[in-house]
Parts: structure tokens; C-alpha cells; sequence
């Protein structure tokens, strides 16, 4: 065990260790690590990288594959604690990339506690956050693990964004927003794994109703005892007049809300004990936008159902990708998200923006994850948060912004009632990383 709580000072064998990178997006990951961090001329960080996972073939053929042969090799068991314990002592930072995170995760998680070792995901199972919550925040917190689940397209767009709406709004009239809403549009296509999660998560409800019941709790992240005013997630079509349009259930809404009510929650509530946070899909103005979000709304509902029915469910398996397989090159290149908030309070108004290029559940998440974790990695000593199991928002914050802003994600503010039009940009002379291949 180490002396605790540690100094991160890099002076672990590997800044990042890569957990699963043999995956799906495991391997855009890697190759985005290595392209950016490794390979890329004049790159400041010189970032010690090692890939991990149960299979030496598999991980030999993907460091030939992006080019880094020379990669260290870890070898461990999700399910294995001691070989989990020999991977997280050597690690400044673990990126696990191995879901569904309530059948594979916990042991993971629990070596990195048990090291102090910081670690980033892409999960957006609530279930499994909050059994991480009651297992292990408290010893997190003593010896100053950063946990940081869903640091992809869930919940990266929902936190930051709603942390840099505030923090326009605090600026531009002097009080933070007592409520912000958020709308999503994106063009992306699913991947086994996480198809693989919601049958995961259906199954889990039917063999242990106390899942349906952290599922459908607004403040099930909560620390316990903190709630607000919010209600259940949006589940039919609505015409929103703040953002003058129809809108649809954004099947992502119930991990992101639940990710921002927390990290207000883990600030202390400086928002106000009333203040509310929504998500919902963008579906258009006029009949068209109503036909559409009567669609998207019809389609999250038939295909639930369909997963859910014993008789169907193997239908549904067949035509759909395996854990492994996901959108092709093309696909996720030509992806992408848009994410627009609203922060409303005493008759002040401030929009933001936060976008991105690539399918945002792979290209894009690859970005945010890895992003996420060089942050902890390479700022962690300066980043001034604490530990325990966190949020993007309360470990990294504005950092993290920074660094997806030169990575070529757009964080864009504008108050509309004050006509100021503020935009939020990165440093336009620095060179961006290359997108996912």
C-alpha cells in the first residue's frame, strides 16, 4: 500500500494505463494516445503510456497496429483483484474502457482505491456510480483517489457545460442561474458494448427491483439526504419556448442529470438548494419537428420494449453489432453533437454551446476520455479537487475545458439579454491533436 494520501508527482512507473484497450473504444483510445502523445512532433508531455487487459496477443497486435510496439504490456482479470492491485500501484491515472462497468467494474474501482490511484470511465450506468458512491467514497475522500466516472459524450457535454454556463452567469450578472436546461442534437451510430449495457441494465431491473428504483431517482447520486426540486426526466414530446421548439426524451438524460446534480451537490450547493437541471433530444420547430420528436419518442419506447420481451429480444440481438464491433471509420467521421443550454434566474439569460466533430459515443468520447485522463495525469497536482467518487466538473472543471477546447471541441457562451456575446475560445494558435481514425 502506499503512503497515504500521495503527492502526485509522476513519480508512478506509467502516467496512464489503459484498461480494456483492445475493445472498441479501447482501441480508438489508444490510437488517439499514442498519435497525439507519443508520436506527435514537439509534444511537451512525453506521456508514459502502457496498454492492459487479459490477452498479451491481442495487446501485442494492437500496439503494432497504431504504431508503438514498444508500448509496456500489463496483464490482469476484471475479476482479480491482486492482478488489478499490480496494475493500479504502477499508474498515476487508470482509463477503464471495460463495460458493461456493473459486471466488470467494481473490482477495478476498488484497486484503485485501495491504491490511491486516480481513474476515469465512460460509464453511464447510475446503478453501478452508486454502488462505487457507498463502497468507496469515504476511503477516496481519506486518501485522495480521484474516481471520475463518465467522462465521455456521458456526461462531458452535461457537467462542463452547465459548470461554464454558470460560470458566464456569475460574471455577466453577479448571481448563478437557479436553473439550466439543456438540449442535444447529434448523428451517431451505437457499438455492441454499449448496446451490451442497456440489455445489462434491463436484466439487472428484472432480477433486482432496487435498480429500477435508483434508475428512476433524480438524486440518486446524490450524497444522501441532498435533493432539489427536479423531478423525473422528460418522457414525451413538449414544445419547449425557451428554446423555441419541440423536444423529445434524450435517452441520456438519465445519467447526465443525475452527473450534474451531483457535482453541485459535491461543491456545496452554490447554485441554491432549488435549483433545477433538464435534458431533452432537439427535434425542430413546425409539424416537421413535431413528427420528429413524436419518432425519436416512439423509437426509445419500442425499442426498450423490444429488449425487454423475452420473445423479441433475440431478434434484436441478431441485427445488431457484438460487443467489439461499432460504427465504421466513415461513420465516425462523419458524426457529431451539439448541446445547447440555457441558464435562467431573476430574468437573466445566458446560452452556451458545446459541440463537437465525430460520432460523439466513439470518436468524440474517445477524445473526452482520454482528454479527461491526461488531464488527472499530467494536472492532477494543480487541479486542486479532492477525492472520492466525483464528476468531471468538481475533479478538472475549467482545466478540462481548456484542454478539449485545443483539442477542437467548441464551449461557446452568449447572454442574450444583455446583447454581450462573449465567446469562450481556446488558444487558436495551438495545434490540435488529430481526430480518431
Amino acid at each position: 500500500m502506499p503512503n497515504l494520501p500521495r503527492t502526485r508527482n509522476r513519480s508512478r512507473d506509467f502516467d496512464i494505463v489503459l484498461w480494456g484497450a483492445t475493445g472498441f473504444t479501447g482501441k480508438l483510445v489508444a490510437d488517439y494516445l499514442v498519435r497525439n502523445y507519443l508520436h506527435r512532433d514537439g509534444n511537451p508531455a512525453k506521456l508514459r503510456l502502457a496498454l492492459a487487459g487479459r490477452n498479451q496477443e491481442k495487446l501485442d497486435a494492437l500496439a503494432r497496429e497504431i504504431g508503438a510496439p514498444e508500448l509496456p504490456i500489463l496483464i490482469g482479470d476484471s475479476f482479480d483483484g491482486a492482478s488489478l492491485d499490480a496494475i493500479a500501484s504502477r499508474a498515476e491515472v487508470v482509463i477503464s474502457a471495460v463495460g458493461p462497468y456493473a459486471k466488470y467494474g467494481h473490482e477495478l474501482v476498488a484497486a484503485c482505491v485501495r491504491n490511491a490511484t486516480d481513474y476515469c470511465d465512460l460509464t453511464g450506468e447510475s446503478n453501478f456510480i452508486r454502488d462505487m458512491i457507498d463502497a468507496h467514497h469515504e476511503t477516496a475522500q481519506n486518501n485522495g483517489a480521484r474516481i471520475v466516472h463518465c467522462c465521455g459524450f456521458d456526461s462531458v457535454p452535461s457537467d462542463l457545460g452547465t459548470l461554464m454556463v454558470q460560470e458566464a452567469m456569475k460574471k455577466l450578472h453577479g448571481k448563478y442561474a437557479s436553473e439550466v436546461k439543456m438540449a442535444a442534437d447529434l448523428r451517431g451510430g451505437p457499438s455492441g458494448g454499449t448496446l451490451a449495457t442497456m440489455m445489462n441494465m434491463v436484466d439487472e431491473i428484472k432480477a433486482n427491483p432496487s435498480v429500477r428504483k435508483v434508475l428512476g431517482n433524480p438524486y440518486a447520486l446524490n450524497p444522501k439526504g441532498v435533493r432539489g426540486p427536479d423531478k423525473s426526466d422528460q418522457t414525451g414530446v413538449r414544445f419547449d419556448h425557451d428554446f423555441d421548439m419541440w423536444t423529445a426524451p434524450f435517452v441520456m438524460a438519465g445519467i447526465n442529470t443525475r452527473i450534474v446534480r451531483r457535482s453541485h451537490a459535491l461543491m456545496g450547493l452554490p447554485w441554491g438548494k432549488d435549483f433545477r437541471y433538464s435534458e431533452v433530444m432537439s427535434a425542430g420547430k413546425g409539424p416537421k419537428g413535431f413528427t420528429r420528436a413524436v419518432t425519436i419518442a416512439g423509437g426509445i419506447m419500442g425499442f426498450l420494449g423490444l429488449v425487454a420481451f423475452p420473445l423479441t429480444r433475440p431478434i434484436i440481438q441478431k441485427r445488431l453489432p457484438v460487443p467489439g464491433e461499432g460504427p465504421d471509420k466513415e461513420a465516425r467521421e462523419n458524426g457529431f453533437f451539439k448541446t445547447r443550454l440555457i441558464a435562467l434566474g431573476d430574468g437573466n439569460e445566458v446560452r452556451g454551446i458545446v459541440e463537437g466533430y465525430q460520432d460523439p459515443g466513439y470518436g468524440a468520447t474517445a477524445i473526452m476520455l482520454s482528454e479527461a485522463a491526461l488531464c488527472l495525469a499530467l494536472d492532477g497536482a494543480n487541479l486542486q479537487s479532492e477525492g472520492g467518487i466525483t464528476t468531471p466538473a468538481v475533479a478538472m472543471g475549467m482545466r478540462l475545458i481548456e484542454r478539449l477546447r485545443n483539442a477542437g471541441m467548441k464551449f461557446e457562451i452568449q447572454s442574450q439579454t444583455d446583447a454581450v456575446s462573449e465567446t469562450v475560445a481556446g488558444d487558436a494558435s495551438a495545434e490540435r491533436p488529430q481526430l480518431v481514425r
